[in-house]
């Protein structure tokens, strides 16, 4: 998963980029970018590793202009290499272009196999070149725009798109909707558009809208302009609810920290536990659980601590790093939990091994039950859109039952929130929203 930003028609439109991708980090440790127009020449500065890693005050003299892009890389297609940060900046046959994109597309391949039969030479391994060659070996259309709804036409799959040339900006969003993307003014001049809404507050902007599943918004000579280059056809991603986006971000039109906490609710109804407590793993299932506890009576405690030094374990990109990372960021509260029956919320499994490392650790603590709650149904398939489960064999639903889980993960019961439970915490039309990685139902391959 990877966040991007765009700030249009803002003289500290390079420095609003940077706090907007601190704010949205959680989307992507790995690397990040940003680029920056002034109106002659696009500049750009990324490599590997935290935004506040990467950016010193004297690169904010490089990134100047009014217009800025920004990418924080959470790596779904291509290597964990500089060459494969983004924004993908290129000099073609109009002038200058930088790319910045949140999602993942189906043909990338195909379109790649292609191209290089027609002579592109590539620098990384992102499916995001793609789009720069797309657009700069097009010699029918005459302009950018042009060329842009063209080549944005021959992709499939997920992406949330922002493009910077060195007078423009243009922000489209797939048919499917499946990343969020939502667009602000801000309060000291000029738009942002964001992959959350979270970075709104923190550079003083308020919100206007989502961009629609479809759109195209072009950003030109003060102005805003709208159309739709696809039939909408809305398949938004349901783990953007469940795990990626940040509590206080609206994203689908819904506060994610009140959905989170109504998957809580409906996880009680549907799967109660006779227990002493209710305890969240952090940070992740601490909205779920309240709702939880609120549901079911039973007490909320914050038994599990977690250092907040140590990144999302979800998203590194060896298990062996995630193992000692889990190692690293929770531990119990000892005597809280002594002899105590638990029932423990945690938003999801995906491959079994986390989970199991806190059942282990809360009943090495003096635990005397520890019963596994999932505020999301099981993860069976893999997904294509952007999220790093790339085959069913890392999936662990994928292969065991529900009951081998449980043994798997050491706990005396596991259970998760049904489809039906997780539709109505959304409070939404069931057919929005892309359901794949529970149910197998792919709306595009």
């Amino acid at each position: 998963m990877c966040s991007v930003v765009g700030i249009y028609q803002n003289q500290n439109a390079s420095k609003l980029a940077f706090y907007s991708l601190f704010a949205m980090q959680h989307r992507g440790q790995e690397a990040a970018g940003i680029s920056s127009s002034d109106g002659v020449h696009i500049h750009t500065i990324k490599d590997r590793g935290l935004v506040t890693q990467i950016f010193k005050e004297e690169h904010f003299k490089i990134l100047k202009g009014y217009m800025a892009i920004g990418h924080t890389r959470y790596s779904t297609a291509g290597d964990d290499s500089i060459l494969d940060a983004q924004p993908v900046f290129a000099r073609y046959g109009l002038g200058e272009i930088s790319i910045v994109h949140n999602g993942n597309l189906v043909n990338a391949k195909e379109i790649r196999e292609e191209l290089i039969k027609k002579g592109a030479i590539f620098q990384s391994n992102m499916d995001t070149e793609n789009l720069i060659h797309l657009i700069a070996k097009n010699y029918q259309k005459p302009t950018l725009k042009e060329k842009i709804i063209d080549a944005v036409k021959r992709i499939k799959g997920a992406f949330s798109l922002i493009i910077l040339s060195r007078s423009k900006m243009f922000v489209i969003r797939d048919p499917f909707g499946f990343r969020p993307l939502s667009l602000g003014k801000i309060k000291s001049g000029g738009y942002i558009v964001a992959s959350e809404t979270c970075a709104f507050e923190l550079v003083g902007a308020e919100f206007i809208r989502d961009v629609k599943p479809g759109e195209m918004i072009t950003f030109e000579n003060g102005e805003i302009k709208s159309e739709m280059i696809f039939e909408p056809t809305p398949k938004q991603c349901i783990f953007e609810y469940i795990y990626f986006a940040r509590p206080d971000s609206n994203v689908f039109g819904k506060n994610v920290y009140s959905v989170r906490k109504q998957m809580g609710r409906e996880l009680a109804k549907e799967l109660p536990v006779n227990a002493d407590m209710v305890v969240p793993v952090p940070d992740s299932g601490v909205a779920a659980a309240l709702g939880y506890a609120e549901e079911s009576g039973i007490p909320f405690e914050m038994a599990i601590m977690r250092n907040h030094y140590v990144g999302r374990t979800f998203i590194e990109p060896t298990q062996e790093i995630r193992d000692l990372k889990v190692k690293m960021k929770l531990s119990p509260i000892k005597h809280k939990i002594e002899g105590k029956k638990l029932v423990v919320i945690d938003d999801s499994i995906v491959r079994g091994t986390t989970s199991r490392r806190i059942v282990r650790m809360l009943k090495e603590a003096g635990a005397k039950e520890v019963h596994m709650r999932i505020a999301s149904p099981a993860t069976t398939g893999p997904c294509y859109y952007g999220v790093d489960t790339p085959s069913k064999e890392e999936l662990i639903a994928s292969k065991l039952s529900t009951e081998e889980i449980a043994k798997y993960i050491e706990a005396d019961s596991l259970a998760y929130l049904s489809i039906d439970g997780l539709v109505r915490a959304i409070k939404d039309k069931k057919e929005n929203y892309c359901f794949a990685c529970f149910d197998g139902n792919y709306p595009i391959l």
